[in-house]
C-alpha cells in the first residue's frame, strides 16, 4: 500500500473508572494504529489496560478522553443507535468466556444464525453452514452447547463472531481455556482468515501464539511500551510445524516513543541496572542511546 489504510486509530486515549472512594486510570494517553488486513496481538500484565482497550474498540466501554476511530467511525461521537449498528456490523467479538457468545437453549446452527437474524441478512442458513465448515464442526450443527467440549465451543464462538462479516475481528484470550492442540487450530484459523484480508486484533497471554504473530504490541500501565515485529526470514515460516516457537527468537523488539518522544523502561531492566530512583543518565555513542545510573 502506498498509503496506509487504517482500521483502528487511537490518540491520547484515556479511560478512568470511578467509584465513590477512588479513581482508576486504566489507559493513560494510549496511541496506536492498526492497519487494515493486519493480524495484531496485544500483550501485557493483568491491569495493564489491554482488555479495556479492546472493550472500547468493541463499543462495549466508552473512552473518557482522547480520540478513537475504527473503520473511519468516531466512537466518541456515536449515538446509542449508531453504536448498536456499529457493534452489529463493524466488529465481531470472541470472548475467553465463550458463553457470552452463545445461547444455551439454541442449537449450534441456530446460534450462528442469530446475529444474521438481528441484522436481517439473507441466506442465513447457507452462511451458517459455510461457517460451520470453516471451523471444522459441520457434524455438530444440531447439537446444543452443553454437548460440546470447551474447545468446540470456542470454535463455534468464532463462527458466531464472523456471522455478519465484520470489518474487524476482536478476540480476548481466545486460547486461554483450551488445550494446545485446539489453541494451534484456532491460531491457524485466524491466520487463514487474515490471509484472506480479515483484520484481527487479539489480546493474549499465550507466548506460543504471540510469537507467531507478525506484530505484537505490549501495553504497560495504560500506554504502549514496546512492539515486536516478526523477522523478515520468519514471515513465510509461520505455518511450519518444525519451528519451536517457545525458544526461537523470531521477532525483533522495539521500544515505542510517544508523541512527546518519551519511552517506558521495563521495571526488570531498571532492577538489573540497580536504578531505584527516578533519575538516569542519558548519552549517545556510535548511533546508540546509553542509559545508566545517575
Amino acid at each position: 500500500m502506498s498509503e496506509k489504510e487504517i482500521m483502528v486509530r487511537s490518540e491520547g486515549l484515556v479511560k478512568i473508572y470511578k467509584t465513590k472512594e477512588t479513581e482508576v486510570l486504566a489507559l493513560q494517553g494510549l496511541d496506536m494504529e492498526v492497519e487494515k488486513g493486519e493480524l495484531t496481538a496485544l500483550i501485557g500484565n493483568s491491569g495493564s489496560g489491554k482488555s479495556t482497550f479492546l472493550n472500547m474498540i468493541g463499543g462495549i466501554d466508552r473512552p473518557s478522553a482522547g480520540s478513537l476511530w475504527v473503520d473511519g467511525k468516531n466512537l466518541f461521537t456515536m449515538s446509542e443507535k449508531e453504536l448498536v449498528r456499529y457493534k452489529r456490523d463493524t466488529v465481531g467479538f470472541v470472548w475467553q468466556n465463550n458463553g457470552r457468545n452463545m445461547l444455551p437453549f439454541l442449537s449450534v446452527l441456530e446460534n450462528i444464525m442469530m446475529p444474521m437474524n438481528i441484522s436481517g441478512a439473507k441466506a442465513k442458513k447457507e452462511k451458517a453452514l459455510e461457517l460451520l465448515e470453516r471451523v471444522g464442526l459441520s457434524s455438530k450443527r444440531n447439537s446444543r452447547m452443553n454437548m460440546l467440549s470447551g474447545g468446540e465451543q470456542q470454535r463455534i464462538a468464532i463462527a458466531i463472531a464472523l456471522a455478519n462479516s465484520p470489518k474487524l475481528l476482536l478476540a480476548d484470550e481466545p486460547t486461554g481455556s483450551v488445550d494446545t492442540k485446539t489453541a494451534n487450530y484456532i491460531f491457524d484459523l485466524f491466520s487463514e482468515l487474515n490471509a484472506e484480508g480479515q483484520t484481527i486484533l487479539i489480546v493474549t497471554h499465550d507466548v506460543q501464539l504471540s510469537k507467531k504473530v507478525k506484530r505484537v504490541v505490549a501495553i504497560r500501565d495504560g500506554k504502549i511500551s514496546s512492539e515486536r515485529v516478526l523477522k523478515e526470514g520468519y514471515k513465510d515460516r509461520v505455518r511450519e510445524s518444525g519451528i519451536d516457537w517457545m525458544t526461537e527468537d523470531s521477532q525483533d523488539e522495539y521500544a515505542v516513543l510517544d508523541k512527546a518522544h518519551r519511552v517506558q523502561l521495563p521495571a526488570e531492566l531498571l532492577a538489573e541496572l540497580g536504578i531505584k530512583d527516578n533519575k538516569v543518565k542519558i548519552s549517545a555513542r556510535d548511533g546508540e542511546i546509553i542509559i545508566s545510573k545517575s
